[in-house]
């Protein structure tokens, strides 16, 4: 009798969750080379910023979300702006660019530890979310001011976002790139 109770249970666990939500073995290889194809991208913008003499001691931070790019932080003079585009641009697998970059102020009281907390927190309210699918979301933070990437499951997922974002103490302004897979 046990054996039956324990063969109808598998059975109704296999149509209740069923297959249908499995990926192939070849949608999972593409998963994989867009994920490797994206991390190449970041890795190779950041390789030339280091390069760069112009460049190299900026505080941007490059993502990549299936040949998106986008690139988040501070310059100091315009030609440093134009020069990081540029480079980001001319990465092989750029499909286009965003900038959130803003121009390096002395006298902000939103000091770079301030940026890491802000980020920490924000980070913390998301994971917290269990209602929220974000395994694919990056978050920078430039003069107190939190820049959203990436994807979530759904579109309602988004405005919970950023939602959390803008409860954090000491967020300026949120900019969402975030895209749903739904």
């Amino acid at each position: 009798m046990r054996y039956v109770l324990a063969v109808m249970s598998c059975l109704i666990l296999i149509a209740t969750v069923g297959c249908g939500g499995q990926r192939t073995a070849a949608e999972d290889a593409d998963i994989v080379r867009t994920f490797a194809s994206d991390k190449r991208i970041m890795s190779t913008i950041l390789k030339k910023f280091l390069a760069d003499y112009l460049v190299k001691d900026l505080n941007i931070t490059p993502r990549c979300y299936n040949g998106h790019a986008y690139l988040v932080g501070e310059y100091e003079t315009e030609k440093q702006k134009e020069r990081a585009v540029e480079i980001a641009k001319a990465v092989e697998g750029v499909k286009s660019l965003e900038t959130y970059l803003l121009p390096k102020k002395e006298d902000d009281p939103c000091k770079p530890e301030e940026n890491l907390r802000i980020t920490s927190e924000v980070k913390a309210k998301i994971a917290g979310d269990r209602k929220i699918w974000s395994k694919n979301l990056s978050i920078a933070t430039a003069q107190c001011n939190v820049v959203l990437m990436g994807f979530v499951g759904k579109k309602t997922d988004i405005q919970k976002i950023i939602e959390h974002a803008k409860e954090v103490e000491g967020v300026r302004s949120v900019q969402s790139y975030l895209k749903s897979l739904q």
